[in-house]
């Protein structure tokens, strides 16, 4: 599929799965849809019921995943709940599936790796926290070549994973946005990938800023997720506050682009830091080829982390990525190392 047609396939996914009136049309689409929704959540149900059959791991896993398709800030999220478990003693490692990536076998991910042959996710995670990384889709497979390569882990993080039947998990913590569940129908007719109702079973919730709750939990937790600074691509100058950059880019012209699930919420970011920029969304784990960069008209081209791992090697001077980090709410942290350690053998 080409980028184009991606992109106008992924728009009008969203207006099926979030728009609050939607014409005749989307909701014909959906009608048409409800027999692979209902594939969808048999699916989920069976995968759901074999889980409940694996053993517990050792060490314990958390996982960090959505019912929602699309970026949620787990990734931000996952650096941060391994830096603070870190920060108390504990030794974390990561995995992740490395979706986009040229190879999908379990493999360690390493700072300097290819984006192309590591993914973009775990590329950022090992180049943000400095920690043991592994990838591949059958996550199972992953952490085994985690934890053969690093015997000393005593927890492990997976980025996403809630749908993987074969990865045994300790901790499930289900994240949410603004946006909510949408329509609240399955995939394809809507944005869920498992039923709402699963989201009770999982040992908490944790929202995105000011995101409503889409389901009564007796365990809620927040993070906020903050811009850190913006950080020159090719390396060519330091960082800079996001004031700085502001003053720097005033009166020239600016171009965002973000191959995240949510880039709206990346334009928003800028906008709040006082930047104008025209915006390109690329589609989720989508590259800005360097030909696309080459015709790009602005001075500066701004573009989120996770983007810049991917087109390093052909960025320009223009070229600038905000780096952010996620803030959990300090009594999530509390809970989730009392919950690690009660499970991890003295």
């Amino acid at each position: 599929m080409s980028p184009s047609l991606r992109r106008r396939f992924e728009s009008l996914l969203q207006r099926l799965w979030y728009d609050v009136a939607p014409g005749p049309g989307p909701r014909i689409l959906r009608l048409a849809l409800a027999p692979l929704a209902a594939l969808t959540g048999l699916v989920a149900r069976r995968s759901r019921a074999r889980l409940r059959a694996l053993p517990a791991p050792r060490p314990p896993v958390v996982v960090v995943g959505n019912l929602v398709a699309g970026g949620a800030g787990k990734t931000p999220l996952v650096a941060a709940l391994a830096a603070a478990l870190a920060g108390r003693g504990l030794h974390p490692g990561i995995v992740a599936s490395g979706y986009g990536a040229s190879r999908d076998d379990a493999r360690l991910v390493r700072p300097d790796d290819d984006p192309a042959q590591a993914g973009d996710e775990p590329l950022l995670l090992a180049r943000t926290t400095g920690l043991p990384v592994a990838a591949g889709r059958r996550r199972a497979q992953a952490l085994a070549r985690l934890l053969d390569a690093h015997p000393g882990l005593d927890v492990v993080i997976s980025d996403d994973g809630l749908q993987h039947a074969t990865l045994a998990r300790s901790v499930e913590l289900v994240v949410f946005d603004e946006r909510g569940v949408g329509n609240g129908r399955l995939l394809p007719a809507g944005p869920l990938r498992a039923p709402l109702a699963q989201a009770a079973s999982m040992d908490a919730v944790v929202l995105n800023g000011d995101a409503a709750a889409p389901i009564a939990h007796p365990r809620q937790y927040r993070f906020r997720v903050e811009p850190l600074h913006f950080v020159a691509v090719d390396g060519h100058a330091e960082p800079l506050d996001p004031q700085a950059f502001a003053r720097r880019a005033a009166g020239h012209p600016m171009v965002a682009v973000a191959g995240i699930a949510a880039p709206q919420r990346f334009f928003a970011t800028l906008r709040a830091l006082g930047l104008q920029p025209r915006c390109v969304e690329l589609g989720d784990h989508a590259t800005l080829a360097a030909a696309e960069l080459a015709a790009l008209p602005a001075t500066y081209v701004v573009m989120t982390a996770k983007d810049a791992v991917k087109c390093a090697a052909w960025a320009d001077t223009r070229c600038w990525a905000l780096e952010v980090r996620a803030v959990p709410d300090p009594a999530l942290i509390d809970w989730l190392t009392e919950t690690i350690r009660g499970r991890t053998p003295a």
